[in-house]
């Protein structure tokens, strides 16, 4: 059984009577007026068109990363803090290599928004880490 992507003529398409003025207005405007009609809508009403079209592109470049090879580069991002803050200001600072200001920055911004404490590290060196902000107290996530 072959499925069709056509778009039915509209002859075909069974129009409810509250819009049959719209939709007979609109066949009745051209291309280039259609396009304008299309950015005034996305603009009052905040949307885009193109929304699902992006959606979808990005799930299929998401399935076809994911169906490759294992992932073996990850970053090793701080997303809480929890109740030991001074305790993870403590392990990013070892793990870094930063000073003790540099790091109670980071640990400082990771309150509001999740911050990136190892970029590109290898899947053994990030279990490390996450093991060892965790235990510190923090939130961890590997991406």
């Amino acid at each position: 059984m072959e499925e069709k992507n056509e778009v039915p003529a509209l002859s075909e398409v069974e129009v409810p009577e509250k819009f049959k003025s719209l939709v007979e207005s609109v066949e009745k405007l051209s291309v280039l007026e259609l396009a304008e009609l299309v950015k005034v809508l996305e603009k009052k009403f905040g949307v885009s068109a193109a929304a699902p079209v992006a959606v979808a592109a990005a799930l299929t470049a998401g399935e076809a990363e994911g169906a490759g090879e294992e992932k073996t580069s990850f970053n090793v991002v701080l997303a809480g803090v929890g109740d030991k803050k001074i305790e993870v200001i403590k392990v990013v600072r070892d793990v870094t290599g930063k000073g003790l200001k540099e790091a109670k920055d980071l640990v400082d911004a990771a309150v509001s928004a999740p911050q990136v404490v190892k970029e590109g590290a290898k899947k053994e060196e990030a279990d490390d880490l996450k093991k060892k902000l965790e235990t510190a107290g923090a939130k961890v996530e590997l991406k």
